[in-house]
């Protein structure tokens, strides 16, 4: 495999802005296929619009669960990605319960990444657990995540969504997303079944050649374009 294609093979496309319309799902699909990334990644109720835009690809259609902040109750989580996988859904990122893991409620955490895993698994989709670490900041906890992660069977663990704004000092949002230290500790402390997913600011080659020395197999971004053009002028392919 070519350096510029084990490149896009790490990304998954993201297509998760707001305000995207279905003009926008079309374009991003066929940025998607014109690189040949490994996947793209939509909002719940694009995902069949998805399928059919990548059909005869080797493209896959991947969704969000309980995006952006996790909040829904575990049965909704699961009733979302039965009906992702229904319309055709073969990759699922969801958010964990974000307040149960900073107050400590493993028991429900685990739970809920459990019965997750469990229906995607049953749906022949892998799951990938999105931690949202400009939240969950305490190493202690990104570690027990990890380790539960890898209790349940779950095949990536994710730093973020891209959407983890924080409060600044001048009153204005913002965030950090991946970093290299994250995505070490991830690595680390899961186990060797579990692969790792980087996302929220990578954007650029330079960042996404970190991200995976640092133990990434996958990364999302939204500067597809970018990072894939640059890799092709540096890599002569």
């Amino acid at each position: 495999m070519s350096k510029v294609r084990e490149l896009a093979k790490m990304i998954d496309h993201s297509i998760l802005q707001p305000t995207m319309t279905d003009e926008d799902l079309l374009r991003e699909c066929k940025t998607a296929m014109k690189y040949n990334v490994a996947s793209v990644c939509v909002k719940p109720y694009a995902v069949k619009q998805a399928v059919e835009i990548l059909k005869g690809s080797d493209v896959m259609a991947g969704c969000v669960i309980g995006f952006p902040h996790g909040n829904s109750s575990t049965k909704v989580k699961v009733f979302e990605a039965e009906q992702a996988c229904r319309d055709g859904a073969v990759e699922l990122d969801m958010v964990i319960n974000i307040g149960k893991a900073l107050g400590g409620d493993w028991d429900y955490v685990e739970n809920e990444i459990r019965a997750v895993t469990e229906i995607c698994h049953r749906n022949t989709a892998i799951v990938k657990v999105i931690f949202e670490t400009d939240y969950v900041t305490r190493k202690e906890d990104k570690i027990r995540l990890c380790e539960i992660c890898t209790g349940a069977g779950a095949d990536f663990v994710k730093t973020s969504t891209g959407y983890g704004f924080v409060k600044q000092s001048d009153g204005s949002y913002n965030y950090t997303g991946a970093t290299v230290e994250d995505v070490k500790l991830m690595r680390k402390y899961c186990g060797p079944k579990v692969q790792v997913k980087c996302a929220g600011g990578v954007r650029t080659l330079d960042d996404l050649l970190k991200m995976k020395e640092a133990g990434a197999s996958r990364s999302g971004a939204t500067t597809t374009s970018a990072i894939l053009e640059e890799a092709m002028k540096r890599f002569g392919e």
